[in-house]
């Protein structure tokens, strides 16, 4: 078993240091399913300067070393890009009210070993030591369930995150483009919403 990671909590300008490996780390990881994200590192980061500028940001960072091996972006869904916070506002919900998980990446060989768990404890941390928001929000793109790409060892997360507190909201849909790894252009790509009450954990 690889050395368990430490992790480093970051937010607003802090995160600047690290803009060029979290880029690099997040377009090694999201080409795996179910996202086969082909991204770019222009692209990924002016993403992360976003999270760099907003002062309520969060970024989680798991460390080996010097070597980020894994990190989980949050921020206000207000300050997130119209797409993600149209479908509360389409159902009559504040989105200021709302703090949004953005992604979860982890190197292969560091998952099991407790730390996306931790990912998860420490932006819900953040929220509630800001103020302000009642509920935690992240989304999932949505793939067909029989899937001609899909690996035959790949395990979806929808039971892990059900474990964490999370439901999943099949009215809440956001529709993201990007361009997968074997095509030639963006298409949108569904991703359905998973929700959590934001309580204040006991002292």
């Amino acid at each position: 078993m690889p050395t368990k990671p430490t992790l480093l909590r970051v937010s607003g300008s802090e995160i600047g240091p690290y803009l060029g490996d979290l880029a690099r780390l997040r377009i090694d990881v999201f080409r795996e399913y179910p996202y086969r994200y082909d991204g770019t590192l222009a692209y990924e980061s002016a993403y992360l300067q976003h999270y760099a500028d907003c002062d309520r940001s969060v970024i989680v960072l798991a460390l080996v070393g010097d070597q980020i091996v894994g990190a989980s972006t949050a921020m206000p869904l207000a300050a997130e890009a119209p797409e993600f916070h149209a479908p509360f506002t389409a159902a009559g919900d504040d989105p200021a009210r709302i703090f949004y998980g953005g992604e979860s990446v982890l190197i292969a060989a560091y998952r099991g070993s407790g730390v996306y768990r931790q990912f998860f404890l420490q932006r819900e941390a953040h929220a509630l030591e800001l103020g302000g928001y009642d509920t935690f929000a992240f989304c999932t793109v949505e793939r067909p369930e029989r899937d001609p790409l899909r690996p035959r060892d790949y395990q979806p997360l929808d039971a892990t995150w059900s474990r964490y507190g999370y439901t999943k909201h099949p009215e809440l849909v956001a529709y993201v483009s990007w361009k997968d790894i074997d095509e030639p252009d963006e298409r949108l790509n569904p991703m359905v919403f998973w929700l959590k009450p934001l309580l204040a954990r006991p002292r």
